[in-house]
């Protein structure tokens, strides 16, 4: 999933993008079964999103942010760069505070690992969707009690909509693909100095259910 968050068939990604990095074609980190154990803890995974949300910041920083002590946060960081997650930033440094920037702007991982045989690696990927699938709750609940605090052209410019449909596996991935090849269209048609521009998240979710 990438925090760019954006769930598809065969691949799943939360989470987002890095301010710092250049916007031409996003980075993405492929997880194998040891990166996604590594990854999947619900700190480290909010710890990540918040870095390629909002860019590099401290241990302590990002404690008061999530309502973490700086403990917590200092360790779990560390475990996200040894898996390779998150890296130092010297250059935003002062004295001895440690910075940290994401080195990815998204993950994804295949279906693959949700019937590995091994029941530690599946356990990994359950946690992981389920906290993602926590966090976009969370983002669409604080937008929903924020709303009227943003001026009416991007109040009534949101979208929060659902459609049932009748498709094929293969059509269901056909339009996935599609959808992202669409929002990545947008991707550097502003820059994050234009004044009437605002960081947006696009969730997609598109899954099967049963009838009744």
């Amino acid at each position: 999933m990438s925090e760019h968050d954006d769930p598809k068939p065969e691949a799943s990604k939360p989470e987002s993008e890095n301010p710092e990095a250049p916007k031409s074609e996003p980075r993405e980190r492929t997880l194998d079964a040891r990166s996604l154990r590594g990854l999947a803890h619900p700190l480290r995974i909010r710890l990540l999103a918040a870095l390629r949300h909002d860019g590099p910041a401290t241990a302590s920083q990002l404690g008061e942010r999530l309502g973490e002590s700086s403990g917590a946060t200092s360790y779990h960081l560390r475990q996200l760069a040894a898996h390779g997650f998150v890296e130092d930033a010297p250059e935003h440094g002062k004295g001895r505070e440690r910075w940290w920037r994401a080195t990815h702007d998204g993950t994804s991982f295949t279906e693959e690992l949700h019937h590995d045989p091994d029941p530690e690696v599946r356990g990994a990927a359950n946690l992981f969707m389920h906290e993602i699938a926590t966090i976009h709750t969370q983002e669409l609940s604080t937008w929903l009690g924020t709303a009227s605090d943003w001026p009416d052209e991007w109040s009534t410019s949101s979208d929060m909509s659902d459609f049932t449909l009748r498709l094929t596996a293969e059509q269901l991935r056909e339009l996935n693909e599609k959808t992202h090849e669409l929002i990545e269209t947008y991707r550097d048609l502003a820059h994050a100095e234009d004044e009437d521009t605002a960081q947006v998240r696009v969730h997609l979710h598109a899954f099967p259910r049963k009838s009744h």
